[in-house]
């Protein structure tokens, strides 16, 4: 009888040990539900799987996740009250500042490159209300276009190089940039900061550290190391030795 019940604790031991490593395994896999959460969501608004080019780098490190843009265009305009102001009083500062958070060149340059254009279209237009000549008008209508598909062009950029779910055609972003450009640079600035998008990396809102301005463009696995966990995983044989020493 003390036989019998000495090797049922070191089945139930056994048992035990075999649990712990399945639910360390179950919370590992629980590390990536965020991301498989947005592969469900796109499926169902979508009806299929989007396909995502495997030749590049870039798409090939998120793993073909779809991500989504932080708000609507005009519905969530206010939700970040500086973005916004950004966007409305200083565009071309913004935009600079998104492009150099995407990876697409510095942020001076692309600023002055938006400035450029916006001045062009305004003061063709005022030259236009002055001398009544229709040059003026076609040269201002020129400048509006070229400006909506140079922004509607990297729109489209960050969208495939970040996986982020829409459509892929150039026409709706520069219609977007064109009719309304400060709602929807401040969707994309919303987008890029609250993902905490750093020179083209994507870290995600789990790596936003609240800090000092050196700490904060940091991520949050170098300012604060992960404990060690050690994985103790029973030896096969371990019941058939415990079981020969009883006898």
């Amino acid at each position: 009888m003390a036989e019998l019940n000495k090797q049922e604790k070191v089945v139930v031991n056994g048992n035990e040990e075999g649990g712990e490593e399945t639910r360390l395994l179950e919370g590992m896999a629980a590390l990536d539900f965020d991301m498989l959460c947005s592969t469900v969501a796109s499926q169902q608004t979508q009806g299929k799987w989007r396909e995502i080019e495997s030749s590049g780098e870039e798409n090939a490190d998120f793993g073909g996740v779809l991500r989504m843009w932080e708000g609507e265009v005009v519905l969530d305009f206010m939700d970040d009250r500086r973005v916004a102001l950004e966007s409305a009083c200083c565009p071309c500062y913004r935009f600079g500042k998104n492009m150099k958070r995407a990876g697409f060149g510095y942020c001076l340059l692309q600023g002055t490159v938006y400035f450029i254009l916006v001045v062009s279209v305004f003061l063709n237009i005022l030259a236009f209300m002055v001398t009544d000549r229709n040059c003026f008008l076609y040269l201002a209508v020129a400048f509006a276009v070229s400006l909506g598909v140079y922004s509607g062009f990297f729109r489209m950029q960050i969208k495939r190089k970040f996986n982020i779910m829409g459509t892929d055609n150039l026409l709706d972003d520069c219609i977007y940039h064109l009719i309304c450009p400060c709602c929807t640079l401040s969707q994309e600035s919303r987008t890029l900061e609250m993902n905490n998008v750093q020179d083209g990396t994507w870290h995600g809102r789990g790596d936003i550290c609240i800090g000092s301005h050196i700490e904060g463009n940091r991520p949050f696995s170098e300012l604060h190391h992960p404990h060690p966990i050690s994985i103790k995983i029973p030896e096969p044989c371990s019941m058939q030795n415990g079981l020969n020493g009883f006898q």
